[in-house]
């Protein structure tokens, strides 16, 4: 089928959307940006502004420590526990703490140090290179004692789903991945490869930051082992929100946090000079938790519940089917290449693009055409597709400036050289 490349098609599809008037909950101060970087960082949902203020005027300038009785100490539970509606989790198996890089610290220790015997790590060169970043370090906290080996993607857009699935064998302690690549939007079976990683006894530990809020998961049914996730992307939660974890319940007394501090002692207010780990999912936190961000985070939750998650997967599957259809009629023949997979059900929320002045072109899309994507080395323009607020109007005009920077040569006026963030 040829989509039709005319705007009122799009305005029609709007029109049609049972999910547009969520777009009215966020703060959108320029209705004339169109804001294709969702999966970077999420749009402010206007609940967030009274909750912000609740939070600082009341919360902390009225009620001060006692505030922490009123709710501050159980808020990585209580936030926890939302977002483990969105992964298919109970509720006891997510909580809230630290950043995405520490989180994953503090599991892939836990989980190496419980395979003790088994010396092999798998991921794959499409992981987020931080991901690979903490392996390595954890590696070199534990003494070298593991291999890190990384699988090659056949194509660098799809997972090596069947190359990782061959190298598993009694010797892996722990396979690694993105549940959805940063580059091309891939997204793996969950449940497949935590099958085939099981059946020769190894644990998984999924990244599910491009993933949650977007593509449904469901960690219970797949008996997924350990997962981590940034809750600044779909989830709306706001720059540098923390992140969460995730421990299956069966695993939880089991593994041990190596960054043992105040908030995961069994009796934090006895201060006892020995440690003892918390039960459940708290042995998982260790300093103070930064209470006004960690709070923000449950505005843009709630909005993903109210939608309901399968019916944001629809639309963001009709949109990125739609993103494709016009990359095929009007961009390809301007030397545009589709860097993620064809198959939407092997790919999550945002579109790669690829051109051989991606970067220029970019550039040009933000500060002349009022497009804010973002861009991924060497050549990937990425466009986030945040069904809670992206209209198709959006992606249409999208699609539409990028073929007049091109057409235009529009981009030749920027330098080849990258600026500090993209």
């Amino acid at each position: 089928m040829t989509v039709s490349t005319d705007v009122t098609y799009a305005v029609d599809l709007d029109t049609r959307d049972p999910l547009a008037h969520f777009r009215q909950r966020f703060v959108i101060t320029n209705p004339d940006l169109i804001y294709m970087d969702g999966n970077s960082l999420g749009r402010l949902p206007q609940a967030t502004i009274p909750l912000a203020d609740e939070l600082i005027q009341r919360q902390w300038g009225d009620r001060l420590i006692r505030g922490w009785n009123d709710g501050w100490f159980t808020a990585p539970e209580r936030v926890g526990a939302r977002i483990a509606r969105l992964i298919g989790a109970r509720p006891d198996e997510v909580i809230v703490a630290d950043s995405t890089s520490v989180n994953l610290f503090k599991l892939v220790v836990a989980a190496l140090r419980l395979q003790r015997g088994r010396s092999r790590i798998l991921t794959d060169n499409l992981n987020f290179p931080s991901d690979l970043y903490v392996l390595q370090g954890a590696i070199d906290l534990l003494d070298r004692q593991h291999k890190l080996e990384i699988v090659p993607s056949p194509d660098g857009i799809h997972g090596p789903a069947s190359g990782l699935q061959a190298r598993l064998n009694e010797q892996v302690a722990l396979v690694t991945l993105s549940h959805t690549v940063f580059k091309s939007g891939y997204t793996y079976d969950l449940a497949a490869i935590t099958e085939a990683a099981h059946a020769t006894g190894a644990l998984v530990l999924w990244d599910l930051s491009h993933s949650a809020g977007s593509v449904p998961v469901d960690l219970r049914a797949a008996q997924a082992d350990l997962a981590i996730g940034c809750t600044y992307k779909y989830m709306n939660g706001g720059p540098g929100a923390p992140a969460f974890l995730y421990v299956r319940r069966d695993l939880q007394e089991q593994l041990h946090n190596p960054i043992t501090g105040w908030m995961g002692q069994n009796n934090l207010f006895g201060f006892d000079l020995e440690y003892q780990p918390a039960s459940g999912l708290r042995r998982f936190l260790t300093g103070t938790p930064p209470v006004v961000s960690l709070s923000l985070i449950e505005s843009g939750v709630d909005l993903l519940l109210e939608a309901g998650l399968d019916r944001l997967r629809a639309k963001s599957e009709q949109q990125s089917a739609y993103l494709v259809e016009l990359w095929e009629t009007v961009l390809e023949p301007l030397g545009f290449t589709l860097n993620s997979p064809r198959d939407v059900r092997q790919r999550g929320s945002h579109i790669s693009l690829g051109h051989a002045e991606g970067l220029r072109i970019d550039l040009a899309l933000i500060n002349d055409m009022h497009v804010i994507p973002d861009f991924r080395a060497p050549d990937n323009i990425r466009l986030g597709i945040a069904p809670l607020y992206t209209s198709f109007r959006d992606i249409h005009t999208t699609v539409m400036r990028l073929r007049k920077i091109v057409a235009e040569k529009l981009y030749e006026k920027y330098p080849q050289e990258a600026p500090t963030v993209t």
